[in-house]
C-alpha cells in the first residue's frame, strides 16, 4: 500500500488483489501530474467526468474525493475494477460516487471532463477515443497523461485526428500531460475495431484458416505470434471429457485448439481483460461452430473456479503489468492453477527461456518437466500431486 498527497487530500492505494511481495505502486507521476493539474485548473464543478485507462483507481479514488459531480471509470481490466472497489472503501468514499464501466460497456452519452491515463496499447486508445467522441462536446475539458516513453507522436496525432487539437505540456517527473480542444466539425467515423483476419496456411492444424477476432488491446492484433504458434505444435492430446481451462486466453487460439481436436473437451476462456475474452467469445463462435459450447469468465486468474474441479490449465503468462517488467501474474496464475486443478491434473505453461518458469515451477507444484524446447520457447508440465 502506498499514499498518493494530492491538493486536496491524501489517499491510500494499493494494487489489487494485494501481495506483500509487489513493491509497484498503485499510482505513478503521470497520476499525479494530472491530479496537480486539476488542481491548478479547475474543471466544471458539475457534469459526468470520465476517466478512461485508470490503472489501479488511482484517479477515481482521487477524483471521488474531490468532485461532487458524476465520476465515471472505463477500464479493460477486471483488477482495476477491483482495486478500485478496494481503494475507495480503504479511503472511506462511498462506492456509488463512481460509476464503473468497461471497455465492453456503452460509454456515457454526455462527457463534460474526459481524462484519459494513456495505455501502452494505441489500438485500445484508438478505440476509447472513437467511442467517446459523440459523447465529447465543444466545451469538454480533455487532459490525457503518461509517462514521456509512452506519448508518441503517434498518440497526439489520434488525439488531434479523432478529437481535434492537441498539445503536450512540458515534463514533470518523467511524465507529460495531453490537452485537446474538442472540434465539433471533425468528421466522425467508425473505429476500425474488432480486427478479423484467417490464420495462414502454415498455422499449426487445426485452426490454420480458422478466423481470429482480435478487440482492440488484445496481444497480437493481426498475427499469429510466435509463443503461441509454439505451444500449438505441442499441445497434450487424448483429452477425452476433460475440463480444460485457456487461462489468460487472449483471443482464444489456443483453446480453440483444443476444441477442434478434442471435441469432448470441456473449455473454459478466462482472461482479467474483457477485451481479450470478447476475443475469445467471437474467435471460438467463428471457428468451432454455432453449436460448440464453452464457457467464457473475466475474472482474477482462477479466482473463480472451484477448488479441484479442472483437469488441464494451458497458460501462456504476460511478464507486463502496463510499463512494468514483473513476473507477479505467472506465479498468481500458477498458483491458482495448482488450486484449481484436481489430483494428477496438468498445468502446461509456454514462455521465453530466459523467463525461467521452471524454478517457479518447482517451488509451487513440486515438480516440473520440459515438453519441448527451441531456442527462444519452453513449454513446461507441472502436475498437481
Amino acid at each position: 500500500m502506498n499514499r498518493l498527497t494530492t491538493p486536496w487530500g491524501a489517499y491510500e492505494l494499493a494494487r489489487y488483489p494485494e501481495d506483500p511481495r509487489d513493491r509497484l505502486r498503485a499510482w505513478d507521476a503521470a497520476d499525479e501530474y494530472l491530479l496537480n493539474h486539476l488542481a491548478d485548473s479547475p474543471p466544471p464543478a458539475s457534469g459526468t467526468v470520465v476517466a478512461a485507462g485508470d490503472r489501479w483507481g488511482a484517479l477515481a479514488t482521487s477524483l471521488a474525493g474531490r468532485y461532487p459531480a458524476q465520476v465515471v471509470q472505463i477500464t479493460d481490466s477486471y483488477l482495476t475494477r477491483e482495486a478500485t472497489r478496494a481503494n475507495l472503501a480503504r479511503n472511506g468514499i462511498d462506492p456509488g460516487a463512481v460509476h464503473l464501466l468497461t471497455t465492453r460497456d456503452a460509454p456515457p452519452q454526455r462527457v463534460d471532463v474526459l481524462l484519459v491515463r494513456v495505455p501502452k496499447s494505441l489500438a485500445l486508445l484508438e478505440d476509447q477515443l472513437h467511442r467517446l467522441a459523440p459523447a465529447v462536446h465543444p466545451g469538454t475539458v480533455v487532459v490525457g497523461t503518461g509517462m514521456v516513453k509512452e506519448i508518441h507522436t503517434s498518440t497526439l496525432t489520434l488525439f488531434e485526428r479523432v478529437l481535434g487539437p492537441t498539445r503536450t505540456s512540458l515534463a514533470v517527473k518523467k511524465a507529460r500531460l495531453i490537452h485537446c480542444a474538442p472540434d465539433p466539425d471533425l468528421p466522425r467515423s467508425p473505429g476500425p475495431w474488432p480486427l478479423r483476419y484467417a490464420l495462414p496456411a502454415d498455422a499449426p492444424a487445426p485452426v490454420a484458416g480458422r478466423t481470429v477476432v482480435n478487440h482492440a488491446g488484445v496481444f497480437c492484433a493481426d498475427r499469429l505470434d510466435i509463443g503461441t504458434r509454439f505451444f500449438l505444435r505441442h499441445l497434450p492430446r487424448g483429452l477425452g471429457r476433460s475440463r480444460v481451462v485457456d487461462l489468460g486466453c487472449g483471443n482464444g487460439v489456443v483453446g480453440l485448439a483444443v476444441a477442434l481436436a478434442e471435441p469432448g473437451a470441456r473449455l473454459l476462456f478466462t482472461d482479467e481483460s474483457y477485451q481479450a475474452v470478447a476475443s475469445a467469445e467471437e474467435t471460438f463462435r467463428a471457428g468451432a461452430g454455432p453449436d460448440a459450447e464453452a464457457e467464457f469468465l473475466v475474472g482474477d486468474c482462477l479466482a473463480g473456479v472451484p477448488a479441484g474441479s479442472v483437469d488441464l490449465v494451458l497458460n501462456n503468462p504476460p511478464f507486463h503489468s502496463h510499463q512494468a517488467t514483473t513476473d507477479l501474474t505467472a506465479r498468481r496464475m500458477f498458483s491458482g492453477a495448482r488450486r484449481a486443478l484436481r489430483p494428477g491434473g496438468e498445468l502446461w505453461v509456454v514462455g521465453n527461456r530466459h523467463l525461467g518458469y521452471h524454478v517457479t515451477l518447482r517451488r509451487i507444484f513440486g515438480n516440473a518437466e520440459v515438453v519441448a524446447s527451441d531456442r527462444k520457447f519452453v513449454v513446461l508440465k507441472a502436475v498437481r500431486k
